[in-house]
């Protein structure tokens, strides 16, 4: 099994003091951000990537959002041509760059540098963002699918073709010969997260694409994967391991209880403050503006409804008691138990990789490092040693 660390950069100080009903305020003035806190959570970041590769981990994993402390990556190309700098063999996923809201051309260009830069140690994750960023980028939320489809036509061809033409409805180029090309012929891997829209699952399957069910349940996450497998074999397609990456949030300590009281604050503070941050994470409001359509989950089976509708209030309202009751089936404890429940969720879910968050929320640096040491010392190569054979059997017999 391969294992990679996902790795959000957010801002590295407690906020929790600014929430008004229980809301960051969005948007965030400028007198909350201090540029010395910015400086320092880049420059701590890399060098926990830097120990990553040292100790061998597979890769890390990184992904673009805006106008929020949730995470500083607002350019994860620039994130991953420092990493090219302090990094040798880790493999760089950028998961993803926002494809329906830059000019795919420039982006075209820019991860073939980077494949360049880390002679192929490249990952291509392409996703289509959350609402937030569509507020910010003035981009229309209905508008959101079509170019995500279009951009990813126009980078496959700007990549591979030798002369590049595109006469499309967003973007527009003629007789373009990129230089430089990338470095992994004949383009670097191509892998997408997928949180549960169906048509989401449909692209990915089309083009043979991996993807990354980030479902809330496991329920929901079985769902996801059948219709993928469903969906590939309609396109000639076998699921394998391969195809497939799972997230995970992993903590390591002497005991279930000492995990949930040294990582439970900074878990909540994650679900409170961080995450959807002046975002809709509610299904039928995402569906109002456009941005998922009235068939996005009629293949979710009715009791994982309540997991995909993603209510504000799962995250806003959750307790220390919510968070003990969650962890009972979450890899945090001793080193046996967070190894065992890893492998687990890989053979449910049939995947050959593993995506482990190391440092949920605003956990201090030496917490992730020593995390990661641990982790790399005490679970790491129990699971390189583990081999997926085969995927989910739902995943086969819906096949």
């Amino acid at each position: 099994m391969k294992v990679f660390v996902f790795d959000l950069v957010p801002y590295d100080e407690d906020l929790q003091g600014l929430l008004v009903d229980k809301e960051l305020p969005y948007p965030l003035p400028r007198r909350h951000f201090r540029p010395e806190v910015a400086a320092r959570t880049y420059a701590e970041h890399l060098d926990a990537w830097e120990l990553l590769d040292e100790l061998g981990y597979d890769g890390v994993a990184f992904n673009e959002h805006h106008t929020s402390p949730y995470g500083l990556m607002n350019s994860p190309n620039l994130l991953a041509a420092a990493a090219t700098q302090r990094t040798k063999r880790l493999k760089l996923l950028i998961y993803g760059n926002l494809l329906p809201l830059h000019e795919p051309l420039r982006l075209a260009e820019e991860l073939a540098m980077l494949d360049c830069m880390s002679e192929g140690r490249l990952i291509s994750g392409f996703a289509r963002g959350i609402p937030r960023e569509y507020q910010v980028h003035n981009v229309p939320l209905p508008d959101s699918r079509a170019r995500f489809e279009e951009a990813h036509e126009i980078l496959l061809g700007a990549w591979q073709e030798e002369v590049f033409s595109y006469e499309g409805q967003f973007w527009q180029y003629k007789d373009v010969a990129m230089w430089p090309r990338p470095f992994q012929q004949p383009h670097p891997p191509i892998w997408m997260p997928v949180t549960g829209s169906k048509e989401s699952i449909e692209f990915a399957a089309r083009h043979n694409i991996p993807i990354t069910p980030g479902a809330t349940s496991r329920g929901l996450r079985e769902d996801v994967i059948n219709y993928y497998g469903k969906c590939l074999a309609e396109h000639g397609h076998q699921l394998t391991p391969d195809h497939l990456s799972v997230p995970a949030n992993a903590f390591i300590a002497d005991s279930k209880a000492e995990a949930i009281e040294q990582t439970g604050p900074y878990y909540l503070y994650f679900n409170h403050v961080l995450f959807s941050h002046g975002n809709i994470t509610e299904t039928n409001k995402q569906r109002a503006k456009g941005y998922v359509t009235a068939a996005s989950d009629d293949y979710i089976r009715p009791e994982n409804m309540q997991a995909a509708a993603r209510s504000r209030s799962d995250f806003r309202d959750l307790t220390m008691e919510d968070v003990k009751r969650q962890a009972e089936n979450m890899p945090w404890g001793d080193a046996e138990e967070v190894t065992e429940r890893l492998i687990e969720t890989a053979e449910h879910a049939g995947a050959g990789t593993l995506i482990v968050s190391l440092n949920r929320g605003n956990m201090p640096h030496d917490m992730y490092m020593d995390q990661i040491q641990r982790f790399a010392d005490e679970v790491l190569p129990r699971l390189h040693a583990h081999e997926v054979t085969g995927a989910r059997a739902g995943a086969v017999a819906t096949a």
